[in-house]
């Protein structure tokens, strides 16, 4: 797809996060509604919001010609989908945890993928009115952070990564490692020890959702080890910004990137971090 392409669906991505993002708030900012809280097989939450996010981006994705797997809809048999060359990867309320628990660290996650990477992406972080976007193309790849307005129009627009990058790269002395908040694992843990003795001065910094790559993407940490279970709809999006602010998404064990439309939807355990 040519960069003109990427950009018209990278506008739409964006648009329909933002949509899903404020159906999102009209449930979490209504306590007294009922949230509607079942439990899917996994034992993950799925509430009343992340199937209103689900509906509205659909609404949106459905306009252009390409399928779309959604954590909230239907999961097509990799027979069906083997051969999909081009195809939307959502996940409409990413952290449904953090948002049960009110704190804000929950986002919206929009991902075009070709030939099985990641070129468009789109994350919302509803609570907070910012939107994230990358676009990765030979031609040019480019990633932002925008600031909304009570308009839900831009009132800042940032180019990722920040100035400065992560504090080390600024002359600190500290290394900025970013866990989940939910899903911290005894590997995780040991991977801040190992850090600990190549840095000396290390921070952990925890965070919810896709933000944790967010993080990494505009500079505000050095690493991020996901060292626990994902699906490929926690990561797409996320791998778009990343990839497009010069950072890598890889597979922790062999250190390709990650993959998608793979046959099992899970990944592999990864690392973020910015490319040397």
């Amino acid at each position: 797809m040519t960069l003109s392409q990427l950009k018209a669906y990278a506008d739409l991505a964006a648009e329909a996060a933002v949509k899903a993002g404020q159906a999102i708030m009209e449930v979490y900012e209504s306590p007294e509604t009922d949230w509607e809280v079942e439990r899917k097989a996994d034992n993950s939450p799925l509430t009343l919001a992340d199937r209103k996010a689900h509906a509205v981006i659909c609404g949106y994705l459905r306009e252009t010609p390409f399928h779309v797997l959604s954590e909230e809809g239907r999961h097509a048999d990799y027979a069906e989908r083997k051969d999909v060359e081009t195809m939307w990867i959502v996940d409409p309320l990413d952290g449904t945890k953090e948002f049960l628990k009110r704190n804000g660290e929950f986002t919206v996650n929009i991902a075009l993928c070709h030939e099985g990477s990641p070129v468009v992406g789109a994350i919302y972080v509803p609570a907070r009115r910012q939107l994230y976007t990358g676009i990765v193309c030979a031609d040019e790849s480019e990633a932002f952070r925008k600031t909304l307005g009570e308009d839900f129009e831009p009132v800042s627009c940032e180019k990722l990564p920040l100035k400065g990058g992560a504090a080390h790269r600024m002359g600190g002395g500290t290394f900025v490692v970013v866990a989940s908040r939910s899903h911290l694992s005894e590997e995780t843990e040991q991977f801040v020890e190992r850090m600990r003795s190549e840095h000396g001065n290390v921070e952990l910094r925890s965070a919810g959702s896709s933000l944790k790559i967010c993080l990494v993407a505009e500079g505000e940490a050095d690493v991020y080890p996901r060292l626990a279970p994902t699906m490929e709809w926690d990561t797409a999006a996320g791998q778009a910004v990343a990839e497009a602010a010069g950072c890598s998404v890889t597979d922790a064990g062999n250190g390709q990137p990650l993959r998608y439309n793979k046959e099992d939807l899970h990944n592999p355990y990864f690392i973020v971090a910015p490319k040397k």
